[in-house]
This record gives structure tokens, C-alpha cells and sequence, in this order.
């Protein structure tokens, strides 16, 4: 067990990974880290995989156990109200009707198009599991995972497959053209032209939508702690405790923000692969 020292930073272990977890103790800085078990590496050839645990692991495993007991809870709650007798839901039960309704009727099915419904899972799935990741960063000793560009891109790669692979289901061999521009409506001779030089465009196009998906949750989730950080080192920049409550209630400003951007990142993540599915889905040349 690895005791916290006194010049202890409290803001960048929320967004940095480790081999070890906070945890509150009586020492200086109020501060202690467990390590994590470290495991041989697996070897592929030349390459070396690190399969360890880490901070950031334990949390979003953390962010999956919270998603599984809300959906069990909201679960019976629902089935209290729908076969209890009672005539309509109230209290939490209700207010994730609500949440998972909303995201259904004014997200998925209006960008996904027809046949939608096979979709919600996946959305719903989605938002939750960023929302409640982006949420442990922001209380004491947790850590935000979707700080970890791997955390995003491994995210935005899952959703890339899916969004490919609702493309393929859809079109059938129509979904070639969302890889090969082939214009129906002009000359032979402006058509081979034209489909050399969009051909790679649209290559690069299908790759841009995952990166800007995995850019955008890590840098805002990143950029919130680092305002805070910044924040509070202006007390230590100046030297005086005279300073201390404008960057105090500023932080606290920002830290009522995050809980905002927590919600909209979730959302907006869950908005545009809804989207993405369903430009693939449609898509025509």
C-alpha cells in the first residue's frame, strides 16, 4: 500500500491512469493508493500486451456495475406499476421511462429510419455506460475513464463496426457504394475521373466519423479537469490565501458545469451514432 505524500495532486488523477486506486485514509493529503495486481505480459510475436488491471479499468467496470443496477431497478420498478394494479409510474421508475423514452422517439427512431427499434438497446447502452463513466470522474477519489483516449476510440470503434455492419445488413451490395463513387447521372468519361479521385474521400470519410467521436468525449471530459486544475493553481501561483475564494468558487462553477457536460457528452455520443447509423442505412449516390 502506497501512502499519499503531502504535495498530493487532487485533480489529475481524476484524468490519468495507474496502477493503483484512491482510496480516502487519515494520512496526509487524505489520500492512499492500493495497487492493482500486475500480470505477465501476453506475448504476440514481437508485440507485448500489458492485460493488467488499472485505475481506469477498475472504474469503467465500475460505470457497467451502475448501469446494470439502474436498469434492475428501473426494471422493477416498472414491473411494480405495469402488473401492480397501480396506474402509472411514479418516482424513479418513472423518471427513467422518461430518460430511455425520450432517447428512443427523439433519437434513435428519427435518425435511424425505418426499422429502428433493433437499434435502442445499442443507443441506450451507449449513453448510459458515458454517462455514468463521465459521472465517477467528477466524485472524490474516482477517476474519469473517458479521459483515456484508448477508453474513446475503443468506444468509437465499437460503434464504427456497428454502424459498417447496419450499412452491410441494409444495402447488401449496394453498401459498395458507400466505399466506391460511382456517379449514375454523368458521362462514362467524367465518371472514372471523378470516381479516382471521391473514391478515397469517401474512404477517408468513414474513418473521420469514429476519430471525431473518440476526439470530441476525450477532449471535453479532459478539458474540464484541467480548467480546474489550472483554477486552483492560481492560489499557489500567487502564494496567498488572499486569492483563494474567487478561484474557489470559480472551480465550483465548473464543477456544477461538468455535471452538464457529463449528461451532454453522453448524449451527444449516443446522437451521432444514431445519425451515423442511419445516413449508412440510407445512403445513395
Amino acid at each position: 500500500m502506497l501512502l499519499a505524500g503531502p504535495g498530493i495532486d487532487i485533480i489529475t488523477p481524476h484524468i490519468t491512469d495507474a496502477h493503483a486506486i484512491d482510496y480516502p485514509c487519515l494520512h496526509p493529503g487524505f489520500v492512499c493508493e492500493l495497487p492493482l495486481p500486475r500480470w505477465a505480459p501476453i506475448h504476440i510475436g514481437s508485440f507485448a500486451i500489458d492485460m493488467s488491471p488499472t485505475k481506469h479499468v477498475v472504474w469503467l467496470g465500475i460505470a457497467a456495475l451502475l448501469c446494470v443496477i439502474t436498469m434492475l431497478m428501473a426494471a422493477r420498478a416498472h414491473a411494480k406499476t405495469t402488473f401492480g394494479g397501480q396506474r402509472a409510474p411514479s418516482g424513479f421508475g418513472n423518471g427513467m421511462e422518461a430518460f430511455v423514452l425520450f432517447l428512443r422517439n427523439e433519437v434513435v427512431i428519427p435518425n435511424v429510419g425505418p426499422r429502428g427499434d433493433k437499434f435502442v438497446p445499442f443507443i441506450l447502452t451507449l449513453f448510459f455506460f458515458i454517462l455514468f463513466a463521465n459521472l465517477c470522474g467528477l466524485i472524490p477519489y474516482g477517476s474519469t475513464a473517458t479521459g483515456n483516449i484508448s477508453v474513446t476510440a475503443t468506444l468509437a470503434l465499437v460503434t464504427f463496426v456497428v454502424v459498417e455492419i447496419a450499412g452491410m445488413r441494409e444495402q447488401g451490395a449496394g453498401y459498395l457504394s458507400t466505399i466506391f463513387y460511382w456517379p449514375h447521372d454523368v458521362p462514362l468519361a467524367v465518371k472514372m475521373p471523378m470516381t479516382l479521385i471521391m473514391t478515397p474521400v469517401e474512404i477517408v470519410g468513414k474513418f473521420t466519423k469514429p476519430f471525431a467521436l473518440a476526439i470530441r468525449l476525450f477532449a471535453n471530459m479532459t478539458a474540464g479537469h484541467v480548467v480546474l486544475l489550472a483554477l486552483i493553481g492560481l492560489i499557489f501561483t500567487f502564494k496567498s490565501y488572499i486569492v483563494a475564494p474567487a478561484p474557489l468558487a470559480m472551480a465550483v462553477a465548473i464543477s456544477m458545469l461538468e455535471l452538464f457536460v457529463s449528461l451532454l457528452q453522453a448524449f451527444i455520443f449516443a446522437l451521432l451514432a444514431a445519425v451515423f447509423i442511419g445516413q449508412i442505412r440510407t445512403s445513395s449516390h
